[in-house]
Formats: C-alpha cells, structure tokens, sequence
C-alpha cells in the first residue's frame, strides 16, 4: 500500500451492501419465476446481463419482463423489486472516501451496474452528504456504458487508459475474487473486501489513511 496512489473502488459489494435474496424474491413474487437463475451475485443473465452491458434499454429490459409477471405489474413495480438487492450505503463509507480523497489519493469507480440502479438508488444514496456521486471520485466507469463488464481485462483497460493511471500505483478494492485475478493480469493491485475482519471496506481504508 505505500506507492499507492490511485483507489478504484467497486460499488456493490463494496461500498454498497447487496441482498440477491430479496431481489430474487421480489421478483418472483411479481410473477419472474427464473429469477435466481438471471441474478448472481457477481454477474447477472439474460435479460439482466444485456441491461448491464448496454445491449438493451430499461425500456426494453421491462419490455421482456412484463409478459412474464402478473396482470397489473407495472415497470415501477419490476424497479422496486429489482432494486432490493442493494440494501444501503452507509454515510461513514461516504466519509472515510471523503478523507481519502483529501489524504491526495485519486479516487474512481468501476463497477457492473445498470441505468436503472445507477440513475435511481445509487445516485439518490449518494447524495445523502447533499453532494453528487461525481463529487467524491475523479473518474467512473460503469459497465452499461462501457459495453462489456468485469471480469474481462478490457474494461480494466478502458479505465488507466482513460484516466493515464499507472497500474502498480493503483489498487483495485473489490468483493469478487475474479475481478481481482482479472485486474491483475493488466498490471494493477487488488484486494479483495470481506464483509468483515481485516479486509473489510474499512479496515482497507484506515491502512491506506495511516
């Protein structure tokens, strides 16, 4: 950690807490009946995967869902229950990126997400401090955008290209051994975080603040 300069910070996982469980029971109860299948814990499929790497719409992901729910499902209805897998983003995790950044690290973001989570849940969880996901990263890359999602090197790549990151200055914290053996592969650190113990989010971060 002592030449390190540059933090990419995962989202889900991470600096967000998830629940697949309940998403997949939320939408099971919408009437989605292969739900568990569609949703993983590090990567999703079908419809879901196509909506993380930008190959289909919100518009178009609720297009195929709503055949399969029952009548009087709406697209709000299939957001909610889509959106139980991230249960919260704690204001001290808000605070101890703050402190990081003010230490002089460069922050940024990668992250398998979708316009749906992103625009909606994660955006509104961000402005708890009243200031802007923007406002606490030098740089976001998230998968829709990018058109492919971790674990595959690329989307590492399109990350220290874009923003000329030497890739021994930084370390990548994520909560997905794969993405870590992935980001290694172009040269970057990573460690990956556990809910608990030394390599929980905050453990990680009061060591690189000391």
């Amino acid at each position: 950690m002592d030449n390190i300069k540059n933090i990419i910070f995962d989202l889900g996982g991470v600096v967000i807490d998830l629940d697949r469980n309940s998403a997949i029971s939320g939408l099971t109860e919408l009437g989605i009946k292969d739900a568990a299948k569609l949703l993983g814990e590090y990567e999703q499929k079908g419809p879901f995967l196509k909506l993380e790497t930008g190959e289909i719409t919100s518009s178009e992901l609720f297009d195929t869902l709503l055949p399969q729910c029952h009548p009087g499902t709406t697209t709000t209805d299939i957001r909610d229950a889509f959106e139980k897998f991230l249960v919260d983003l704690p204001v001290v995790r808000l605070q101890t990126i703050r402190q990081l950044r003010e230490k002089g690290y460069k922050l940024f973001v990668l992250s398998n997400t979708n316009p749906i989570m992103y625009n909606h849940w994660i955006e509104e969880k961000f402005r708890q401090e009243g200031v802007t996901v923007n406002d606490y990263f030098d740089g976001i890359v998230v998968s829709f955008q990018e058109l492919t999602c971790k674990p595959d090197p690329q989307i590492f790549r399109n990350l220290v290209e874009r923003y000329h990151l030497t890739p021994r200055e930084t370390v990548l914290l994520d909560d997905s051994e794969a993405n870590c053996k992935s980001a290694r592969t172009i040269g970057l650190n990573a460690v990956q975080v556990k809910k608990d113990g030394d390599d929980s989010f905050l453990n990680i971060c009061n060591r690189l603040l000391k």
